[in-house]
């Protein structure tokens, strides 16, 4: 049985997923760079999560250049334009900076670049600097933008990490997820969302859980009401993100709808196209719910290693049948 999801609206859209977009000036503050140019124009769009370095554009090949990704340049591009006479120079720069990409970025801290912050001022593309050589910028970049801008849907349920196995709890309004991730939170695993998840889509087989930043530590317990993990439990009781490996929909007990087969049939969920392995747990009065999940998460992680329990007990059998 595969429980249905519920999806929330978010600003893309309800359950659209579509790729997001983030302002320049985003870029700036969270990688904190330096602007040397277009400061009034921090509030252009990247909508792209890949950079580019313009090497053959500046030498007048464009069949292929993305024009709508941050452009990076490093000490290869600097070099190659401050050896260029001013007259080519010139020639190189407008060439790329006529299609208004988002933004360029000088890593390195390079120096020299009063031509290249006058063209850009002149075009109003924002010019920034970073301290930081190519390659560790780059992948600092990469790994930003794939994040920020990677398609979302919000969820209602509870996200933990088990062990390092990122959980979606899933159920019913009332049916005890909270309870259930407060359990598991003193038996020291990590909350990383409860009410709203956020699911964001980093690859065609990965899904990363987070919150939303306004329920960021916070727990609602019915009869308590909010708590913070962190003022109660410390720093190990949270974290700000998870890749989702298993979801489990906590339901209400049904006599008889329970089965005992030495291993269930494979079932999953789809989210942004992302399939997830899926369970149901039924909730019933003295039955250990946390412990069932710590088991389930376990039991992923040991048949991600080639081991199964019932392909073990069956060769038992067989053994003692010979």
């Amino acid at each position: 049985m595969r429980g249905s999801v519920e999806e929330i609206d978010m600003h893309s859209g309800k359950g659209s997923g579509k790729m997001k977009t983030i302002t320049v000036e985003q870029l700036q503050q969270k990688l904190k760079l330096e602007v040397l140019a277009g400061e009034d124009q921090l509030q252009r769009l990247i909508t792209h999560p890949k950079a580019h370095r313009p090497g053959l554009e500046f030498v007048g090949y464009f069949d292929f250049f993305p024009m709508n990704r941050v452009q990076v340049l490093g000490r290869k591009e600097i070099t190659y334009l401050h050896k260029q006479s001013e007259e080519e120079r010139n020639l190189h720069i407008g060439n790329v900076v006529k299609y208004h990409p988002p933004c360029f970025i000088v890593t390195a801290k390079q120096e020299g670049l009063k031509y290249l912050m006058i063209y850009c001022q002149q075009e109003g593309i924002p010019l920034l600097r970073t301290e930081d050589t190519t390659s560790e910028f780059l992948g600092k970049l990469d790994a930003y933008l794939v994040q920020a801008l990677a398609p979302q849907i919000a969820v209602h349920g509870v996200c933990m990490n088990i062990s390092g196995i990122g959980v979606l709890l899933r159920g019913k309004s009332g049916i005890g997820k909270s309870e259930t991730a407060h359990t598991l939170i003193r038996r020291g695993h990590r909350l990383v969302a409860d009410d709203i998840v956020v699911l964001k889509k980093l690859g065609p087989h990965t899904l990363l859980g987070t919150h939303n930043e306004t329920t960021r530590e916070f727990l609602a317990l019915r009869s308590i009401g909010l708590i913070n993990v962190v003022r109660l439990y410390g720093r190990k009781a949270f974290q700000d993100e998870t890749r989702i490996v298993l979801d489990i929909l906590l339901s209400s007990w049904q006599d008889q709808a329970l089965n005992n087969e030495l291993e269930l049939e494979p079932s999953s969920t789809e989210y942004l196209g992302v399939q997830i392995p899926h369970i149901e747990i039924q909730l019933q009065p003295g039955r250990d719910v946390a412990g069932m999940i710590e088991a389930a998460a376990n039991s992923w992680y040991l048949k991600q290693q080639g081991y199964s329990a019932a392909e073990e007990f069956l060769k038992r059998i067989e053994e003692e049948m010979k």
